[in-house]
This record gives C-alpha cells, sequence and structure tokens, in this order.
C-alpha cells in the first residue's frame, strides 16, 4: 500500500520548485493532491504527470478570501503543504519601499489564513501543516530585509499554531531550506548558484559542507515526512535541510 494512500493535500506554490516537488512526490506515493499558484499553464504541467491524482487551481494565497474560501472547499483535508512565496530585494532606506507589502502579504499573511482555514477544516479529524521557511529566518543577507523577517516571523507562528493545535490532533512543523536550485534562485534574472561569488563561499571553501545546493525533491523528502501518518509526535520544530550551512561560521 502506497505512503499516502487516501491521503487528501493541498500544496500552495505547487508550480514550481520545492512545491512542484512536492506535489509530485506526494502523487506518487498515492495522495489527491490540488496545486495552488498563478500560472495556470504551469500547473498543469505538474497536473499532467499525475492527472487522476493532481488538480491544478489558480488562485493567489495574498488574496485571504480568495485562499481560505479554496482551503474552505476541499472537504476532507489532511495535508496542507505551505510553500507559496516571493522575494524582492529590499531598499532598507526607502520608506515607500513596496517589497514589504508584497512579501509579508505571500509569505507571512497567505501562510498564516491557509493555515487557520486549513486548522478549521481538519478541526474533527487531526492533520498535518507544514509550512516552507528558510534559513534566512535566522540568518541575514544584505537587501532581504523583508524576506527575512517574513520567514523568522513564520517560524515563530509554526511554534504557536502548533501550541495552539494540538488538542485537535493538528501537527504543525516547518521546513527551513538553505540554497536550493529552484526558480527563486533566478528571481533576478541571474543565477545565483552559478555566481563566483556563491562557488568561491560556498562551494570551494566550504560555507556549505556538503558542497553543493540542494535539489527540490530533497526538501520534498523532509516535508513528506513531516506530512505523513509516520509523524506522530513531531510538532512545532523548524527542520533545518541546509546541507550544513548553518553549521559553518
Amino acid at each position: 500500500m502506497k505512503r499516502f494512500a487516501g491521503t487528501k493535500a493541498l500544496v500552495s506554490g505547487g508550480g514550481t520548485g520545492i512545491g512542484r516537488a512536492t506535489a509530485l512526490a506526494l502523487a506518487e506515493q498515492g495522495a489527491r493532491v490540488t496545486i495552488a499558484g498563478l500560472e495556470d499553464a504551469t500547473l498543469r504541467e505538474v497536473a499532467s504527470h499525475f492527472p487522476k491524482q493532481i488538480t491544478p487551481i489558480v488562485c493567489d494565497v495574498s488574496h485571504a478570501k480568495q485562499w481560505t474560501v479554496l482551503i474552505a472547499s476541499l472537504p476532507d483535508l489532511d495535508v496542507l503543504v505551505n510553500n507559496a512565496a516571493i522575494s524582492i530585494p529590499t531598499d532598507i532606506f526607502d520608506l515607500a519601499d513596496p517589497s514589504w507589502a508584497a512579501v509579508l502579504n505571500i509569505n507571512f499573511a497567505g501562510t498564516l489564513n491557509g493555515a487557520r482555514a486549513a486548522a478549521q477544516n481538519m478541526k474533527g479529524r487531526g492533520g498535518r501543516i507544514v509550512n516552507v521557511t528558510s534559513v534566512h529566518g535566522t540568518l541575514c543577507e544584505l537587501k532581504s530585509a523583508a524576506y527575512g523577517v517574513g520567514k523568522a516571523a513564520l517560524n515563530q507562528l509554526t511554534r504557536c499554531l502548533a501550541v495552539e493545535l494540538a488538542s485537535f490532533n493538528i501537527l504543525v512543523n516547518a521546513i527551513a531550506p538553505g540554497f536550493v536550485d529552484t526558480p527563486m534562485s533566478r528571481a533576478t534574472g541571474i543565477n545565483e548558484l552559478e555566481t563566483g561569488w556563491f562557488r568561491e563561499n560556498f562551494i570551494k571553501n566550504g560555507r556549505i559542507p556538503l558542497r553543493r545546493a540542494a535539489q527540490p525533491d530533497e526538501i520534498a523528502r523532509a516535508i513528506l515526512f513531516l506530512a505523513s501518518s509516520e509523524n506522530t509526535y513531531v510538532t512545532g520544530q523548524v527542520v533545518t535541510v541546509d546541507g550544513g550551512l548553518t553549521l559553518t561560521l
């Protein structure tokens, strides 16, 4: 019997990167998966791999009502993977910088609204919520203040939700990836994983002890454990999956 047979899951940001890998892994292991995102064609490409098991739905998680209505419409939801996120460079001196609202509306508020709606859906049965955060929740990088603040808030939200929802047998955890080879690595038009800066510091000098970025499916495998029925006692944890990045100076 497949590991997620009979499981109903929802993955936000399911069209690319970690979300795509997670949706495909869930479907491969027997789950019925709804994937939400902004680009219909991208979502449909993912669904084409498991057309009987993956349902693509265009949805903007920054629009609270749209997002919560979608979750409420999915009966007997077992798993929510809050993966949707964006990264926009932040100018700390620009009081009108729009990156703060844009990033926090998706990366934090979208996750909060999704978790609350999923918890309401799961209340009578229990379930699993996995938030995808980042090592940026504890580490800092130039021009990434909005992104880092949003991820730090998401870490604490994960812990608070775990306590609030424990009595309903809803386990809430987070995965904090380091560098991952996804479209977000190319968000500025340059693949940061191929820059001299990255290769010198993180590969050659071993700032990442494993000396490579992760592949999305490596993050997905960690998500699947936390989302599975095998996980019966882990809740409120932010699990770092970064190849050892946060262990080095």
